[in-house]
């Protein structure tokens, strides 16, 4: 298995190249157990002779008439495993956000004839049930957890047969790169969700391509923690290159556990989310703040240091002196609260703090960040390990196999094996999106010393004010996010007079800063409503105008009363904020703005 074509052709490669005893790991009643490359190989080929048994398969192997399989789960070997095993049946898998809501997911399931349904928790499972009677193509739903009245995946293995594992190996062998392998529906932060196909190759190649960019190496004995969730095309193209690299892949409980997870696995890497990094960056620098005396002022002394960390410019020996000092004296407990084996952490999905990107790879913890969407499987460029090729700021030069170019209004363009097959069932979109071969990613950019890759805006996102001037709200959001004080921005203002912001302080820090000042703080209405909280956040959206040019900076803001969540619905399930919900639900905050 020297040429894997297929996403599948992980489990023989590995068995050929480094057969593991940890191939997946995951947390079984508070026990991590072990799976080995033998076993998942086991249990695939009996999951997909089990579903072969039921009629699923790929039939003619067109898009219209592959069977569709729906997944909803956390991340677990369970959803690896079925994965596998209909991609070998030339099945598709549709993998859905365990948050979705049920009118999103009546509407996914119905586009593409379910057949069938594989959920993790009971919550999912009574989710689905309550739909199906709207979804008439889905003939069983089947659970990972076990549930009282609901049928348990371990069903599918006993139908399997000898005879059925042999007919799963020969369709296997018909299996082509060019066959979808799955369809990922964007998160419909614009409107109504669109199916991306993503064949064999697609995944595969990108896989390779950023394997062999990065690089990533073949180490055996390296362990990645995954805990964005796998129906996400960045962790689950990633999984692809932990599996053709042979580390070890360990799956985290959930979101609320991964502190934990990182103390007990110790991992050598793992991929994340900008706003998860974020979230660890502001519980650091909380117990920063409540230090007193000298270890405070070591604290903020060493992060002051690793603001000023650029890997392009040498900053001589008395900085490189003081650094080394706030490693030893400051630094070696970040590395230890994220299991002390880090080697790196890569970053996509959302503009990632200039901040947090050069405090935390000064303190050894070196953070990539890389970009791409889902219609380019994803990854279009990537900053690399390598020396001289990566800048903090930018995504990173271009990988292995693509080409990019930039429109004149500086739209990226992209063109290569990871461009997705289509829209399913919307040829006109797709028409507009793949022009000659073309993916139009409708994010705006900017390349810096002939190499590496800056995004400077969504392109729908930007806005002209009523003065015509042209304003991208992105930097100017990352930017003020760079305030401890601010859990999350809106910039608002088209075919307005000036800028606006709608603002989430970052209560748990606003409360300490209220109780410090002497206000109070019993709730999040009081504190944004108290003059002398108005007038710090005024002071520090002031200093932050200063590095905006006079259409850019925000005249005028509100202070909102809530977090943003999933659950309330301003964020995407990779925690990106929904704009158009934001703007639709805060209209007469954003009236006041302006009145």
């Amino acid at each position: 298995m020297t040429n894997p074509t297929r996403l599948f052709d992980c489990i023989a490669y590995q068995l050929e190249k480094f057969p593991k005893e940890d191939m997946l790991a995951a947390k079984e009643n508070g026990v991590w157990r072990k799976y080995s490359t033998a076993e998942i190989e086991q249990n695939v080929n009996r999951l997909a002779a089990g579903l072969l048994s039921l009629g699923v398969s790929g039939n003619d192997l067109t898009v219209d008439r592959q069977d569709k399989i729906g997944i909803i789960a956390n991340n677990r070997a369970e959803w690896l495993t079925t994965d596998l095993a209909v991609q070998k049946l030339g099945a598709v898998l549709v993998p859905i956000y365990p948050t979705t809501n049920p009118l999103e997911i009546e509407y996914i399931f119905r586009d593409d004839e379910v057949k069938y349904v594989f959920v993790s928790s009971e919550e999912l499972y009574h989710k689905i049930v309550a739909i199906r009677g709207k979804v008439p193509s889905i003939k069983n739903i089947y659970t990972f957890n076990e549930i009282p009245g609901a049928d348990h995946w371990s069903a599918l293995l006993a139908l399997s047969t000898p005879s059925g594992i042999e007919q799963v190996k020969a369709i296997s062998h018909t299996i082509q790169p060019d066959h979808l392998s799955t369809i990922i529906y964007t998160s419909g932060t614009t409107g109504t969700p669109k199916g991306v196909m993503l064949t064999h190759r697609n995944i595969l190649s990108n896989a390779m391509m950023s394997k062999e960019s990065f690089p990533f190496e073949d180490r055996p004995e390296y362990k990645a923690l995954s805990f964005l969730p796998l129906n996400h095309i960045f962790e689950k193209m990633v999984s692809y290159i932990y599996l053709f690299s042979g580390n070890g892949i360990y799956y985290a409980e959930s979101m609320d556990t991964i502190g934990a997870n990182l103390l007990e696995v110790k991992p050598d890497l793992f991929c994340t989310v900008p706003r998860l990094l974020e979230k660890v960056y502001e519980r650091i620098m909380a117990r920063g703040a409540a230090l007193t005396g000298i270890k405070r002022n070591l604290f903020f002394w060493a992060v002051e240091l690793g603001k000023k960390y650029d890997l392009q410019q040498k900053r001589g020996f008395w900085y490189n002196f003081q650094l080394s000092l706030a490693n030893k004296l400051i630094f070696n407990k970040w590395r230890e609260a994220l299991g002390n084996n880090l080697k790196f952490i890569v970053t996509g999905g959302a503009a990632c703090q200039d901040r947090l990107l050069r405090i935390f790879t000064s303190a050894g913890i070196p953070i990539y960040e890389g970009y791409g969407p889902t219609e380019n499987s994803p990854v279009i460029c990537v900053n690399r390990k390598a020396k001289g090729l990566c800048k903090l700021g930018t995504v990173g030069p271009v990988i292995n196999g693509q080409e990019v170019r930039l429109e004149p209004d500086g739209e990226i363009c992209v063109k290569g094996p990871s461009v997705m097959k289509g829209y399913f069932k919307r040829p006109d979109l797709t028409a507009e999106t793949i022009i000659d071969g073309w993916l139009h990613t409708g994010d705006i950019g900017q390349f810096e010393d002939g190499i590496f890759l800056r995004i400077t805006d969504r392109k729908k996102e930007l806005f002209k004010t009523s003065g015509g001037k042209y304003v991208a709200p992105a930097a100017i959001e990352n930017k003020l996010k760079e305030s401890r004080f601010i859990e999350s921005v809106i910039v608002v203002g088209p075919e307005r007079k000036f800028v606006g912001a709608l603002i989430v302080p970052a209560f748990q820090q606003l409360s300490a800063w209220c109780q410090q000042h002497q206000l109070a703080a019993d709730s999040n209405e009081t504190m944004i409503a108290h003059p002398e909280v108005l007038k710090f956040y005024r002071e520090i959206v002031d200093a932050f105008n200063e590095q905006f040019n006079h259409v850019e900076q925000v005249k005028k803001f509100r202070l909102l009363p809530h977090e943003w969540s999933i659950v309330s619905g301003e964020l995407t399930p990779k925690l990106s904020i929904k704009r158009k919900v934001i703007l639709e639900k805060y209209q007469s905050y954003i009236d006041e703005i302006y009145s």
